[in-house]
């Protein structure tokens, strides 16, 4: 009698748990392990099929086109019908619309919070990735609150005391650094020694940052260029470098092992550099890095989570022109066609002429001041910038995971927002 009262209690465990078990697969909500955010500084829908055409030709597929949901992003601010780099970081990392020149405040001052901000409060770890500086407005919207985007000595100093972020890899340390140690910091403060004090690991190469062991969750700070790429010599070696998609598998390699999930934002800023200057092969090398990173982030974070891969605001204007053959690629597109036409143009930047209206256009024999070189000019601008600047367009957003499927149609920045907030 007793072992059958105890066979019938073990079945009878068996099936609560396996009730259990149904119960919460089917009817408890279940939040999504990673969010991931990725976002490629002046990306527009034109430049998803350049990519593309520049990788492998017309018919090539790039991890975008991987994704199964796909919107249209409407990325005004609050007082311009186009938003500036800051601007449109915030309404991306609060939901709220800003000024131009705004970081995480609203019109009275008042800090927003952010995605980051309200992961930390959910348990998740927080990692954020650039592959230039992390005090750059896009990465500083996730972290700080300013009414000024260029003061990047004070948003170094919140990225350290707010204590908001467990993994930070950038590519630049001179904010974080007092002039005395080759730095640019005014006020003496060794910020990457306040960090190690407080328990950071500080990575200064691809090796440091291989060597973290994937076993702990750490507190890892990343510094990996002594300056800017865009202000040093193009043909400099980065070969120490992480590339973003190295980065990017490392941070989730380590984040994973919180357990109550983790958030990573990923900016890809040289896009907006190199497009900034007119560099054509250079701005789609480094939007094929961020397809690239994209595709590292669905083999490494897996199918529960939750990843968004969308621009902010358009630049320059880029497009390819006329009728490529449907199997040219790469440097191909650069030159000039067969009619001696560019393939390539910008609409703006300092490759276009020094002209600011028609009635200023001077003589097709006359050289303009300070005339490009031959290569430059097979990649003209239509108008004169110093840099090139913002265009009225709505960029793409691709998207999978639990509430990715929010995300389509045409929608506003801020839904990116909600979509990872509903979801944290």
């Amino acid at each position: 009698m007793k072992w059958r009262n105890q066979l019938l209690a073990l079945v009878c465990l068996v099936a609560f748990a396996g009730l259990g078990v149904l119960y919460f697969q089917h009817w408890v909500v279940q939040r999504p392990f990673g969010l991931v955010l990725l976002i490629g500084e002046g990306l527009g829908p034109e430049r998803v099929a350049m990519t593309r055409v520049y990788l492998g030709g017309a018919d090539g597929r790039l991890a975008m086109d991987n994704m199964p949901n796909v919107a249209l992003v409407k990325n005004y601010s609050r007082d311009f019908a186009v938003a500036d780099q800051a601007a449109a970081a915030t309404a991306l990392a609060t939901g709220e619309k800003v000024n131009n020149r705004s970081i995480s405040i609203d019109t009275n001052g008042k800090a927003l919070p952010t995605i980051i901000e309200l992961a930390r409060d959910s348990g998740r770890a927080v990692g954020l990735i650039t592959d230039t500086s992390l005090t750059n407005p896009t990465c500083a919207a996730f972290y700080a609150h300013s009414n000024n985007a260029s003061d990047r000595e004070q948003l170094a100093k919140q990225f350290v005391e707010g204590g908001k972020v467990d993994i930070g890899l950038g590519a630049s340390a001179a904010e974080f650094l007092p002039e005395a140690k080759h730095g640019r910091r005014q006020d003496n403060r060794d910020l990457l020694l306040e960090l190690r004090r407080g328990g950071f690991d500080i990575v200064r190469n691809r090796a440091d940052l291989e060597g973290i062991p994937a076993w702990r969750r750490p507190k890892l700070f990343g510094a990996f260029g002594e300056a800017e790429p865009a202000h040093t010599d193009s043909t400099q070696n980065w070969g120490d470098e992480p590339s973003l998609s190295d980065m990017v598998r490392r941070a989730v390699e380590l984040l994973q092992y919180n357990q109550r999930g983790y958030l990573l934002i990923v900016d890809a800023a040289r896009m907006r550099e190199a497009a900034e200057t007119n560099n054509a092969e250079k701005t789609l090398a480094e939007t094929a890095e961020f397809d690239r990173t994209l595709a590292t982030v669905q083999r490494y974070a897996g199918g529960r989570s939750t990843i968004i891969a969308c621009g902010d605001v358009p630049l320059g204007g880029l497009h390819v022109n006329g009728y490529p053959f449907r199997k040219d690629s790469g440097i191909a597109l650069l030159g000039l066609n067969p009619a001696g036409q560019p393939w390539i143009t910008w609409a703006t930047g300092p490759k276009g002429m020094q002209s600011y209206g028609a009635a200023k256009l001077p003589d097709q024999g006359a050289a303009p001041p300070n005339v490009a070189s031959e290569k430059e000019q097979s990649q003209p601008a239509a108008f004169y910038a110093n840099a090139a600047l913002p265009t009225i367009q709505d960029v793409p957003a691709f998207a999978s995971g639990r509430g990715s499927e929010a995300l389509h149609g045409t929608v506003d920045n801020t839904k990116i927002f909600k979509v990872l907030q509903d979801e944290l």
